[in-house]
């Protein structure tokens, strides 16, 4: 990067004073500010650009290597059930047929202990008088209903005109 301390741009400056003017000398200095302005916005773009496709490349690396392990996982799950079901196929290899299932004999057993569950029949009305009118009216829960008919002739816009 260009090194330029105060005594070079005091230099510059007494150089561009005598080669320019003083008339045109204002003028060009907006412009090349401008110019300098617009040149480091587009190299903050292009860092920007190129971190953003840095961080991109680095989250595709991350996905594949999610979905590569979720693969792994996948099939160690799917080994680990292949060999839980001939292991459980072996070990009820010898059953009789005719035994009811353990899910059959906790059903039976558990329906003493839990019965079905049963919905209370609990007045909604009740409970919706219950909230109070200026909730409502804050929260915009309607309180009265109407029909389309109605709604429609209560918003209409009124017209300007004297009516026929």
């Amino acid at each position: 990067m260009i090194d330029l301390g105060i005594s070079k741009l005091a230099l510059i400056g007494a150089v561009a004073l005598i080669v320019i003017g003083p008339e045109k000398l204002p003028r060009v200095a907006r412009t090349v500010g401008a110019l300098l302005g617009k040149a480091q916005r587009y190299v903050s773009d292009v860092k920007a650009e190129v971190s953003r496709s840095m961080e991109l490349e680095e989250l595709k690396k991350m996905k594949e290597s999610v979905e590569s392990a979720a693969r792994d996982v996948e099939s160690s799950v799917q080994t680990g059930a292949g060999d839980f079901e001939k292991s459980w196929s072996e070990a009820t290899a010898g059953l009789d047929g005719n035994t009811a299932s353990y899910d059959e004999a906790l059903g039976s057993i558990g329906s003493d202990l839990h019965p079905a569950y049963k919905h209370p029949k609990k007045n909604w009305r009740i409970k919706q008088k219950a909230m109070p009118q200026w909730y409502k009216a804050r929260t915009g829960i309607r309180t009265r209903t109407q029909s389309g008919a109605a709604r429609v002739a209560r918003f209409r816009p009124r017209s300007t005109t004297a009516p026929r």
